[in-house]
């Protein structure tokens, strides 16, 4: 798109299926490669990305001609192939469904990105369901606490 300036930058967050502990430690190096390269082959920015054992965290900068929907859905379902075909879990692996997504300006990078590359630190004293409503209740995003993250299966 020609005379398209734009600089939109995202932390998106989404869970593993029912917040499980899926993504072992010693797999996160590979996994983030990996979906450094989904989002490297939509010609889209990632400035930082780091994951928990039940979610992951990524900074972005979007392209103006794309959706951000479209471009989760495409690394979820990537990954997920990808973490299956590893075998690193029994059975199939899965994201939960949905995503957070919030907006920073370039002034506000620098912390948003340690805090996503500090994730282990900070989830040493926070769980990651109070995290996510703590960045839900910031930027005044409304929700449904019901359904904020889908339970497990009985």
């Amino acid at each position: 798109m020609a005379n398209t300036y734009t600089q939109i930058y995202l932390h998106v967050v989404f869970a593993v299926e029912g917040r499980q502990n899926l993504i072992e430690p010693e797999h996160n190096d590979e996994l983030q490669k990996y979906i450094t390269g989904v989002v490297s082959a939509q010609r889209h920015k990632l400035l930082a990305i780091n994951n928990m054992p039940d979610h992951l965290h990524l900074l972005l900068g979007l392209r103006a001609d794309a959706a951000l929907s479209d471009l989760v859905r495409d690394i979820k379902a990537n990954s997920s192939r990808f973490i299956s075909g590893k075998r690193w879990v029994r059975g199939r692996f899965s994201w939960q469904e949905g995503f957070g997504a919030f907006s920073y300006s370039r002034s506000q990078l620098g912390t948003v990105i340690r805090y996503i590359e500090n994730q282990q630190k900070h989830h040493a004293s926070k769980s990651f369901g109070a995290e996510y409503v703590e960045l839900l209740e910031k930027f005044g995003v409304e929700f449904d606490p019901r359904y904020v993250f889908k339970p497990l299966a009985p």
